[in-house]
């Protein structure tokens, strides 16, 4: 597949965000990227604007505060998803197609079970949480990430394992946790497997707490994937660093317009979708 047949749908309801930037970074790498109501999606939409899910290579889901975050962060959003969606979500990840959540976008994958996801492509019932921030209250700082995969994650093929790049965190709800019984249990899985992506270092490049770690997850997990690769949930917006003008050092840089840090994920998930379909 070439690159500009490649179609990405940016998908939102109420309360999303950076889903226009989103859609102009992947234009701008030459794939062909849309918003998409969820709605659409499910027929609620008049004939003229409905889509279908199949039709698609890559399925994003940006940050924000969808439905007003009520209930959890993302529960409203991965419910209307799973109710409607659930068969199609299954099929499109089995295919091996790449899915993937941004901050809130995460949440939502969580709260749907698509991620961890340890057991299958989606279980019945999410399997982790994304939990208050330890300070209790909004962080929105730059954030070192250090990328642990090995290979398989289909958004971080451009890197290395060891690479650090610098993302932007902006959330009151990201701390990865899970099921206190199983905790230790399934973390040693989640390594074992290869799907924990990116961990919060300090500038140094060290695992460290907080601020380097914003919201005191567990293991200082910032980003997982699946067991396949192609389900990739961040914490951090890369988009929000897709310039180097976006970064906060970029006056000492240089090349204010160059790439930044979070453009490797638009680009590795673009390879992917070229090298495999």
């Amino acid at each position: 597949m070439k690159r500009e047949d490649v179609r990405v749908a940016v998908l939102l309801i109420e309360g999303t965000n950076c889903e226009d930037e989103s859609v102009r970074y992947f234009q701008l790498l030459g794939a062909h990227a849309e918003k998409v109501h969820l709605k659409q999606l499910t027929g609620d939409a008049p004939p003229e604007f409905r889509r279908r899910l199949a039709d698609y290579d890559v399925l994003m889901i940006p940050g924000g505060f969808a439905a007003g975050d009520y209930v959890r962060a993302g529960a409203i959003f991965a419910a209307r998803m799973k109710s409607r969606l659930a068969g199609e979500l299954e099929d499109f990840v089995r295919s091996g197609r790449p899915v993937l959540g941004v901050c809130n976008g995460f949440q939502v994958l969580v709260e749907a079970g698509m991620l961890p996801a340890v057991r299958g492509p989606i279980t019945d019932t999410p399997e982790a949480v994304l939990a208050t921030n330890d300070s209790a209250h909004y962080e929105c700082r730059p954030s070192y990430l250090k990328h642990e995969n090995g290979g398989s994650c289909a958004f971080t093929g451009r890197l290395k394992k060891g690479d650090v790049i610098t993302v932007v965190s902006a959330h009151g709800e990201g701390k990865f946790l899970l099921p206190k019984e199983r905790e230790q249990e399934m973390l040693r899985e989640l390594i074992e497997n290869d799907q924990v992506v990116f961990r919060y270092v300090d500038d140094r490049g060290k695992y460290a707490g907080y601020p380097w770690c914003p919201n005191g997850a567990l293991y200082n997990i910032a980003a997982l994937s699946n067991r396949e690769g192609n389900v990739f949930g961040v914490q951090p917006h890369p988009e929000r660093s897709f310039f180097r003008y976006l970064h906060p050092d970029w006056t000492r840089s240089g090349n204010p317009d160059g790439p930044g840090d979070g453009r490797v994920v638009f680009e590795s998930v673009l390879d992917y979708v070229t090298a495999k379909f």
